[in-house]
């Protein structure tokens, strides 16, 4: 394990200061880029080509789901890691679908996530034990959380919604028409069966797509 270049994505620039040292710590590691949005992680991607991206979900605008798709359509090869705060298995579904190789939560060891890189760079599938444990136990259980009723960009699409951001904001984030964006609110509302869009942010709520203290409180 040598030489693995590393773009690192997280929107906390002292969060991403500690994640760098750990890496840098392990042989061969290095971080040449760092972005903190949707949009940056895609420009820094094709500027540095790196071996690894590990990619947090939770970012300002577009998700990570965002980031981690379109790195995928300009490079199927990509191997990404997701390491974020998002603990249900729903989020780490959604997160491979989008092209993810690997799921991390934050509250993992700090091994966990040293572990997770080393399989990803390898080509296999990682995930944290917290996330293989919820996996396992909704099959048995035969839960089910509203998001898998969900495609990726319709979650993309969904927490921005709920987020409180306009249509239009939401079509220029995700370089789509206002139309499209409209057609994917209402697709969404009929998925869930969403009485009204103040249903559709408390669905969102429940699913931790976003926080009870973000701005949609005012929408």
């Amino acid at each position: 394990m040598s030489g693995i270049a590393i773009l690192l994505v997280d929107d906390h620039p002292v969060i991403r200061e500690g994640y760098r040292r750990l890496l840098e710590r392990q042989p061969g590691y290095r971080v040449v880029a760092e972005a903190e949005t949707a949009a940056e992680a895609y420009r820094a991607y094709k500027a540095s080509s790196p071996t690894l991206v590990i990619m947090d979900l939770a970012l300002p605008g577009p998700s990570g789901l965002e980031a981690v798709r379109h790195i995928r359509q300009w490079d199927p090869c990509a191997r990404i890691l997701v390491f974020t705060m998002h603990q249900g298995a729903a989020f780490a579904l959604k997160a491979f679908e989008a092209g993810a190789s690997g799921y991390v939560t934050k509250s993992s060891a700090p091994e966990e996530l040293i572990r997770s890189a080393a399989l990803v760079v390898r080509g296999d599938r990682a995930v944290s034990a917290d996330i293989a444990q919820e996996l396992a136990a909704e099959r048995l259980d035969g839960k089910r959380s509203m998001l898998e009723e969900l495609a990726p960009r319709e979650v993309e699409v969904l927490q921005l919604v709920a987020s409180g951001m306009r249509t239009e904001a939401i079509a220029a984030a995700l370089n789509l028409s206002p139309k499209t964006i409209q057609n994917y609110h209402y697709g969404i509302k009929a998925k869930l069966g969403a009485r009204n869009d103040a249903h559709l942010v408390w669905l969102a709520i429940d699913a931790g797509l976003v926080r009870p203290s973000g701005p949609h409180r005012h929408t």
